[in-house]
């Protein structure tokens, strides 16, 4: 007579399965993102890309890959994926309407999008806000640009460097002075003749 695993035993086996299968789906995610970043650096250096369209696309990226990961997870943890979809457009929707509320947020964003897109300054140039006309502003070398705002760091007379938040829509409302890469504004000041403004 053959021997039977008691019906708990057999839960648990299922359940631990379950759950080796959804850190697997997670494993996975993590190293898929891992080589898709590897392979977007190294395309980057090849081709010469602008630095700030590869850290959009890889966090663009890196968000798909792990928000596909956990409806995974979840389908793997015995959560139904109609009740997640119906949960998320449910939120999705209270969500754009906060969002629409905050016409800020929405501008910043759009902005990001068209300086990535028609690339006016990159990371590491050195650029000037001006207030009104060649009213000085502020000025500093672009250290990142993500979706809100863009960073700038800024040194001070007195050698201290301070770094500079700057909403996106207030380089589409004022104008720009450009410094390319590694370019000072003092050398360019200097008269050497070779800074680029726009």
């Amino acid at each position: 007579m053959a021997w039977m695993a008691p019906g708990w035993m057999d839960h648990g086996t299922q359940a631990a399965l379950r759950l080796g299968e959804a850190l697997l789906i997670l494993a996975g995610a993590w190293l898929l993102n891992a080589l898709l970043r590897r392979l977007l650096v190294r395309l980057c250096a090849r081709y010469e890309v602008a630095p700030a369209f590869v850290i959009a696309t890889r966090r663009l990226l890196g968000t798909v890959i792990y928000l596909a990961a956990a409806m995974l997870f979840l389908n793997r943890m015995g959560i139904s994926g109609s009740v997640v979809w119906t949960t998320l457009t449910g939120f999705a929707a209270v969500a754009a309407v906060a969002f629409f509320a905050a016409w800020s947020v929405l501008s910043n964003l759009f902005c990001a999008l068209l300086i990535l897109t028609t690339r006016p300054f990159r990371l590491y140039d050195h650029i000037e806000v001006l207030d009104n006309g060649e009213k000085p502003g502020f000025k500093g070398r672009v250290v990142d640009i993500n979706f809100v705002y863009t960073t700038l760091q800024e040194t001070r007379e007195d050698g201290a460097e301070t770094v500079l938040h700057v909403p996106n829509s207030q380089f589409f409302q004022r104008t720009t002075r450009l410094w390319r890469r590694e370019a000072l504004p003092e050398q360019a000041a200097g008269g050497n003749g070779t800074n680029a403004q726009r």
